[in-house]
């Protein structure tokens, strides 16, 4: 496994899974969006106040590919692999693994923009936080 930008490590809970005993496939993409926003709380980014600003970082679009299935009360990494930047898109990709036998149960690239005052928009402030990882 390449070394993340950033790392988040969670635990299935049990009302995630179906009737299988499996992890429901839309809380895949709930984990990457935990790991998404603790990693730009890191860096200093808060939602709330970018808000209270006008401007906001959304979701775009998101592709996941399952590989592997996670099961109630596995632990898991999620991480932020790195970020690409098209235009006024960023690319998240992302990977979750199992930590019980380093498994990489899925992997995602989540595409999300910045609208300012409603418009979207390619934001310095936000390139200069992601200068190091794009």
């Amino acid at each position: 496994m390449e070394n993340p930008i950033f790392c988040y490590e969670m635990k299935v809970r049990d009302y995630e899974c179906d009737a299988q005993g499996i992890v429901n496939n839309a809380n895949y993409q709930h984990y990457f969006e935990v790991t998404r926003h603790e990693f730009m709380e890191n860096l200093g980014l808060n939602f709330l106040e970018l808000h209270n600003q006008g401007m906001d970082l959304v979701v775009a679009s998101v592709y996941i590919k399952y590989k592997s299935s996670l099961f109630g009360m596995d632990k898991f990494r999620c991480t932020v692999e790195r970020i690409e930047r098209k235009g006024v898109r960023y690319i998240f990709h992302q990977k979750i693994v199992r930590i019980s036998d380093n498994v990489v149960c899925s992997t995602g690239e989540i595409t999300a923009v910045c609208v300012i005052d409603g418009k979207l928009s390619r934001p310095e402030y936000i390139d200069k936080i992601f200068a190091d990882y794009i």
